[in-house]
């Protein structure tokens, strides 16, 4: 018996149209095809016609449908994966069923196409040679802030994805844990009819998302350039901490705390 391939397929992020040749036609050809959600995804297939059966594949059922999307694969039944929009897996369910799918021994074949991570950095202007994809931060308050103070010291430009409810929050807290100078973008409704992006620095982004209702609207793509140079990161850090410390105990005994904390020269940050 045959055994066919799971085809993971990037979809559009917006225009829809850069859903590229090769996806229509598999999209067309195969047995079934699994969304994240069934309503979005029939309605991009209705645009081109397509009619192919839709399995609701999401972060709630994935772990339980993976087995028995597995064994139609085993079956010959070949089928693809989309996410709502851009390439399955990047901060999309998926990526147990491909891990299942792998090890049964079941071929699986990408279909590149949109990516919102990579879009973004393509025409932000900071560096990409290295870069670290962070994904959604915490909605909760206090473990976004202590996710960001963990990062303050990263040298690669950093990535995040950001929802409207949060854009202005998450920009805040960027500016306390990275400083309110460091060079960052802010890419909003990548290839859709009011698609922005702004640069500046931080501080800057935050003010015009805080002047402008249009722009706390839509899906966010927030990159930050790292920290220069490793040196200079753990000083910077040091200082953020000496400051959030020094609000609460004496300047000496803050600075003596922040330097074993980040291993930042006592000196340098005292009276910072």
């Amino acid at each position: 018996m045959t055994v066919a391939t799971l085809y993971v397929v990037a979809t559009p992020i917006g225009n829809l149209s850069d859903l590229s040749p090769r996806a229509l036609e598999v999209l067309r050809t195969v047995a079934a095809i699994c969304a994240e959600d069934t309503r979005r995804t029939g309605q991009l297939l209705a645009h081109f016609g397509i009619q192919q059966p839709l399995v609701a594949l999401h972060e709630h059922n994935e772990e339980a449908l993976a087995q028995r999307i597995v064994a139609r694969l085993q079956a010959g039944e070949s089928m693809a994966v989309v996410s709502d929009a851009g390439t399955p897996l990047v901060s999309d369910p998926g990526f147990r069923l491909v891990r299942a799918a792998r090890a049964a021994g079941i071929k699986v074949s990408p279909v590149p196409g949109a990516c919102a991570l990579i879009a973004a950095l393509s025409v932000a202007g900071l560096p990409s040679d290295r870069f670290t994809f962070e994904g959604f931060l915490p909605a909760k308050a206090s473990a976004r802030r202590e996710r960001l103070q963990a990062l303050a010291a990263e040298v690669r430009t950093m990535v995040f994805y950001e929802s409207s409810h949060r854009i202005d929050e998450s920009l805040a807290d960027m500016v306390q844990a990275f400083g309110a100078e460091r060079p960052a973008v802010l890419a909003r409704e990548l290839t859709k009819l009011f698609e922005t992006v702004l640069d500046g620095d931080l501080a800057g982004l935050l003010a015009k998302v805080q002047a402008d209702e249009n722009q706390r609207k839509g899906e966010f793509v927030v990159m930050v350039q790292g920290a220069a140079d490793d040196e200079q990161a753990q000083l910077a850090y040091g200082r953020r901490v000496y400051a959030r410390l020094s609000e609460h105990l004496p300047p000496s005994t803050a600075a003596k705390l922040a330097a074993e904390l980040t291993g930042a020269p006592r000196k340098a940050l005292y009276g910072a």
